[in-house]
């Protein structure tokens, strides 16, 4: 199997020449890249799109997308440089040589919603009604996004000989990636690895959250609503799927996948509060028709 090969051999995909970069006047540009710069375009889109349809002011989400951009960027370094801290401790200025990949997404979506938060604060507006707006295009730029993965041939799981089984070259691989469960199935083969695209499950998987987001706009009942079905719905898809990949960042002296125990976390906190401000709203409106 060739350095620049992918294959999906049971669906009958043979792909002979993935390349992770292309050159332009002299200068390199990695494919990784510029499928995060389309995903960040479809997300404004989907975002702006989201805002005009419910009639709302779509210069503040032009407004907000290059802070959202930028902080979400440094929080996607700061979380995997922070659990993946061994790599980096005696080499401090590869931490700011992001070519090599290193972003968490948990990371930058933490960081985008904080700036969310500050920007809502500075223009004196709703952060609930623009985490609503705003989630439906991040989870459209996580979904395409997540192809950067798959010209780079990382993120994916451990070995599987299922119907999306995914085979790789070894050559193009980072090591420390293939485990000893994936090297036991390589037997009798030197040249490339059979896992799980756990790329396309998370993209598959976010365009599924994006229509029940889409869907329960139309049923919204109260301001965040949205923001919780992003939350426990990616959290739910990301806790399975973080359990077959082989590059997971565990806490610090434990085996406990960072990202996983998160995904979980938010699962818990966005079915909780849906359901504390559904009743905290049946109460008012029981209280209010006492008083009429």
């Amino acid at each position: 199997m060739s350095e620049t090969a992918i294959a999906f051999p049971h669906l009958g995909i043979y792909l002979d020449n993935v390349p992770k970069n292309f050159t332009v006047f002299g200068f390199t540009i990695a494919l990784y890249g510029v499928v995060i710069a389309i995903g960040m375009g479809a997300g404004l889109w989907m975002a702006l799109h989201v805002a005009k349809k419910y009639g709302h002011d779509t210069e503040l989400i032009w407004d907000f997308f290059l802070y959202g951009i930028v902080f979400g960027i440094i929080g996607a370094r700061i979380y995997y440089v922070v659990f993946a801290w061994d790599f980096y401790k005696n080499d401090l200025m590869s931490i700011f040589n992001l070519r090599k990949g290193g972003l968490a997404i948990y990371g930058g979506v933490i960081a985008a919603f904080l700036t969310l938060f500050i920007f809502c604060r500075k223009k004196k507006i709703n952060y609930f009604t623009m985490m609503d707006i705003c989630v439906p295009g991040l989870a459209l730029g996580q979904a395409i996004g997540r192809w950067g993965n798959f010209f780079n041939r990382e993120a994916f799981g451990e070995y599987t000989d299922s119907l999306f089984a995914m085979q790789l070259p070894v050559a193009a691989v980072r090591p420390h990636e293939i485990t000893e469960n994936i090297s036991a199935h390589m037997a009798g083969v030197t040249d490339y690895i059979q896992v799980h695209p756990t790329f396309l499950y998370e993209c598959l998987w976010n365009i599924m959250v994006i229509a029940a987001m889409l869907l329960v706009w139309k049923y919204k009942q109260f301001e965040g609503e949205i923001a919780l079905v992003y939350l426990g719905g990616y959290g739910l898809g990301r806790s399975w799927i973080e359990g077959f990949r082989t590059d997971q960042l565990h806490l610090p002296g434990t085996q406990v996948p960072v990202s996983q125990l998160l995904a979980v976390v938010l699962v818990i906190f966005s079915v909780v509060m849906y359901v504390y401000v559904m009743r905290k709203r049946k109460t008012q409106k029981g209280s209010g028709e006492e008083q009429q």
